[in-house]
This record gives structure tokens, sequence and C-alpha cells, in this order.
């Protein structure tokens, strides 16, 4: 049973990175899964629950990547916006699953949201700590303006070269880790 779960799970995460979560339907998810549609129905009792595994699955792999990569502080932080910026602007990048789903799901109440919000909740915590970890002068507002920087690199990577956005990321991260323009924030 697991192997099914596992199998839909992968299929909807490819579909809905893909094409969009709205665009894909239950029917097709299950065709390509090759599971029967009880199946389905016993590991997702509703494709809301398929979307809302889908992007917690994507939040744990990068809760587990992000804090394992390699550097402390501001090390830590330039090898992150580098990542971001090659993943970014990779061949068959289509966007941050997250900031897709809140534009697929405007509702704020619905659960798919709620996850968005807690991960970018858990970003700029994150960001929090490293900018903590380099004497920061203002670590929580610069964390808020290192999660946009993030949603920046995410929209931008599939519309300019590899080099400018990772030049460019590289570069609006420095300025906001220079503590001599903090009393600006």
């Amino acid at each position: 049973m697991k192997d099914a779960r596992r199998r839909i799970l992968d299929t909807a995460t490819r579909l809905f990175y893909a094409e969009g979560v709205h665009t894909v339907g239950i029917d097709r998810i299950i065709a390509e899964a090759g599971v029967a549609k009880a199946t389905f129905y016993h590991h997702f009792k509703a494709k809301d629950v398929l979307v809302c595994a889908y992007l917690t699955e994507q939040y744990d792999l990068q809760r587990v990547a992000l804090p394992a990569m390699p550097g402390e502080g501001r090390a830590k932080l330039e090898t992150v916006f580098s990542k971001l910026a090659e993943i970014g602007s990779a061949p068959g990048f289509r966007g941050c699953p997250f900031l897709n789903a809140a534009a697929e799901f405007a509702d704020p109440a619905h659960p798919v949201r709620a996850i968005v919000a807690d991960y970018r909740t858990w970003f700029t915590g994150f960001m929090h700590g490293l900018l903590v970890e380099t004497g920061h002068p203002s670590p929580g507002p610069t964390a808020h303006q290192l999660l946009l920087l993030r949603d920046g690199v995410a929209v931008s990577g599939a519309l300019d070269s590899p080099e400018r956005v990772r030049a460019s990321a590289l570069a609006s991260l420095r300025g906001l880790l220079d503590t001599r323009a903090q009393g600006a924030l």
C-alpha cells in the first residue's frame, strides 16, 4: 500500500509542478500512477489533501536541505542563495512550488495557504538564525527582506541568465548584510 501512496504522490508532484494544481485532475493522477480509484481515495480523501501532502513534502525537503548546506552565518547565507539561484535557473524550473500554490489558492484560509504560510515563517526564522550568527544588527527586518529576495530569485530564475540571477542575488544579499547600510532599515 505504501508503494501505491508513493506512486500517487510522486505522480502528483511531477504533474502539479509541471502543469499547475488546478489543471491536473484526479483521474489523470490515478491513470499515470497506475492505481485504482479506490486506492487513491484510501490514501487521499480529496484532491486538496493530496495537494497538502505534496506541499508538505516539499517543505520537509527544504527544511532538511537548506540547514545541511555548508558554512555558517554569512557563508551559509551565500551558499543558500547561490544554490537557490542555481536551482531557479536550471532547465525545467517552473517556479517555487509554494508561490505557485499560493497563486492558485487565493483564499488565505485554505489549508494549502496555511502550509505556504508555515513554510515562509520557517524560511524567515532560518534566515533570522543565520543573521544572528553573523552578528547582524537588524536580524528581524533583514530576515523578511531575505524572504523577499528568495521570492525574487524564484521568479527571475527562468527569466534571466543563470549568471545574472546568481550575481544579482549575491549582490542583493551582500547589500542586506552590509551593516553600514542598516541605519536605513
